[in-house]
This record gives C-alpha cells, sequence and structure tokens, in this order.
C-alpha cells in the first residue's frame, strides 16, 4: 500500500507502529521506503508504502460457481430468478419465513446476507446505504510494459486516500483498477447504468494514469462495477437471533469478498449451537444503529464524499492534513 504524500506516510508509521504494539512482526506487516515501495510498483510520487503478507487475490466468479457447486454436491437446493420481498418473524405456530414472488420459504432459522439490496425487505431501508465502487481493466499489457510497472510477484495495490483505489494484475497480464466516488443516490436508489456508464470510470483511468505512468496510453477494455452495503457505523456484523428465527451477515464496506467467508463460517457455528473462535469475534452480535432518514442521510453522505476528495487534493498540494479531516473522520468512522 503506496504512501503518497506526508500524511499518508505519517499514518501508515502510525498504523505499522500500532501493529508491533500488538505484537504482530515484519512477517505481517512492515514499512517501505520510497526505493523499496517502487521497485514493486513503478508509482507516480511513492514516498514509502506498506507491505503487508496476508493478502491474496482470487477470481470471484469461479469462487461464488465453486462455491454453488459444493452447495449442491451436499445436496442443497439454489433456486436463482426469485425475488425476496419480506423476511417474516417465528411465531409460536410458524417457523421464520421469507416471501417471495414464487411463494413462501419457511425455516428454523432465516439468514438475511443481502448487502446493498437489505433497503428492499420492508423495516430495512436504513440498516445499510447502497455506495457503488467501479472498476476498469486494462487491455494485456506487453511484456516490457511489465517491465517497466512492476507487480511482478502479483501484489495487489493501494494507496491511503480517502477516495478509495485499489489495483492488481490479473493472470491473463491486465490491470484491473477501480475505486470510490460515485454519487450516493437519494433514498438509498441504486441505478444499474452506474455499473457500466459513468464519469467516475472516466476518473478511475485517469487516476490509473497519474498513479502509474508506463499505463498511460494502454486502451481500456472492461468497465464494470457493484453496489456496496455500508452500515452506519461502517462496522460489518454477523448474528443469530433465536427469539426470531432471523440472522443476518453483512456490511463488509467492500471488503466482502474475505469477509463474507468468514461470516459464513462463523453463522454455520451460530446456527449449529458450535462453540468456536469464530462465535467468539468481536463482530458477532453487533448491533449498528440506524441511518438518518432522508434528507439528512443524502446531505451527510454527499457532503462527506465531497469533503473526502477536498483532503485528498489538500493533502497533496500542502503536503499536511487539514483540520477539516477531523470532521469527516466523525461522519466516516
Amino acid at each position: 500500500r503506496l504512501a503518497r504524500t506526508e500524511p499518508q506516510l505519517a499514518r501508515q508509521r502510525a498504523e505499522v507502529a500500532e501493529f508491533e504494539r500488538m505484537g504482530f512482526g515484519d512477517d505481517t506487516i512492515r514499512s517501505l521506503d520510497a526505493s523499496e515501495a517502487t521497485q514493486r510498483l513503478a508509482a507516480s510520487s511513492a514516498l514509502g508504502g506498506i507491505l503487508y503478507a496476508p493478502a491474496a487475490r482470487v477470481q470471484p466468479a469461479r469462487l461464488v460457481r465453486g462455491l454453488a457447486d459444493a452447495v449442491e454436491r451436499l445436496g442443497g437446493r439454489i433456486v436463482e430468478s426469485t425475488a425476496a420481498g419480506e423476511l417474516v418473524e417465528a411465531s409460536a405456530q410458524l417457523r421464520a419465513s421469507v416471501l417471495t414472488d414464487r411463494g413462501v420459504v419457511r425455516a428454523d432459522v432465516v439468514v438475511r446476507a443481502t448487502e446493498a439490496y437489505t433497503r428492499d425487505p420492508d423495516g430495512q431501508r436504513r440498516s445499510l446505504v447502497p455506495l457503488f465502487s467501479l472498476m476498469v481493466a486494462t487491455e494485456p499489457l506487453p511484456e516490457d510494459v511489465w517491465e517497466r510497472v512492476g507487480l511482478g510477484a502479483m501484489e495487489l495495490f493501494a494507496d491511503d486516500r480517502r477516495m478509495v483505489i485499489y489495483g492488481q494484475r490479473t493472470a491473463d497480464g491486465r490491470i484491473a483498477f477501480g475505486g470510490r466516488g460515485a454519487p450516493y443516490r437519494y433514498g438509498s436508489g441504486i441505478e444499474p447504468s452506474t455499473e457500466s456508464a459513468s464519469r467516475v470510470h472516466d476518473r478511475i483511468v485517469r487516476t490509473l494514469y497519474d498513479l502509474i505512468p508506463a499505463t498511460r496510453g494502454a486502451r481500456i477494455t472492461h468497465r464494470w462495477g457493484g453496489v456496496l452495503g455500508v452500515p452506519r457505523d461502517w462496522q460489518p456484523s454477523v448474528g443469530v437471533d433465536r427469539a426470531t428465527g432471523l440472522a443476518w451477515a453483512g456490511g463488509y464496506v467492500g471488503e466482502g469478498v474475505a469477509a463474507a467467508n468468514l461470516a459464513g463460517r462463523t453463522l454455520a457455528d451460530l446456527i449449529t449451537g458450535v462453540q468456536s473462535e469464530l462465535t467468539r469475534l468481536p463482530w458477532v452480535g453487533h448491533r449498528s444503529r440506524a441511518w438518518e432518514p432522508e434528507p439528512f442521510r443524502w446531505l451527510g453522505i454527499s457532503t462527506a464524499r465531497r469533503v473526502a476528495g477536498w483532503v485528498d487534493r489538500y493533502e497533496e498540494r500542502h503536503q499536511q492534513t487539514p483540520r477539516l479531516a477531523r470532521a469527516l473522520d466523525r461522519i466516516v468512522p
């Protein structure tokens, strides 16, 4: 993870020091100087960075298909193209249920794992807000370009700006690169066209070219995105309510590939009554407070997005963090 301004570098040094206080060593996380950082990724304006070892990349679509195959081999049934409209708590006479457009499904435990689409079932609109994260991919880059770019060990990369960016070298020699910044839609709206056609995609391309100059001129062949579920305190959670027969998992804020796997294993233990290290994790049973009603939700999120971009630009120009950043940190924990 790169540091490209002095405030970013200071935040990273504090982060590494905190990990060291918790007993983690260089085999988990360590600071990089500017030379070490640019040897791994030839990024512009790199002052240093963090090398975080417990990281990996997967192909999410293959992972999902593989999990589906495993479920079906074990006797599970997957029903697609079915809209779930309401979750109904258990009563003395009936088990918990899901009301769908194709009938009612009842179970001893019903798990809500709908992320951004949690806004749809009755009574859940303020539980999570939907925020888009968008990505682009370059054409496969020739070997001489990769020699200039780096990422020879297939490292994942990001930096410490507030308007999050992230990227990786793909198995077929592309750079897949993404970021935040798409506007929040009033009333927790989700506009599917945002995933493939957005001015934010153009901004992400410009950011890629600025971050890695060797990619300038590379053709962008793919644009896509997805909508994240964000709780009010930005803290994911899992849990089971035995009284209602309802369980939940979610609020991953963009960390869902790994966190959803952990949540699934944790829920399996919770539902079956197994006491384990997973069921003792602090996110078990956590309850985030509801988001504010509109228009305050739209005003707060839209203001935070604009302020985050302004703080990033200020830090880049002045190499110090403005006082306004403290107010942003109170809005976005």
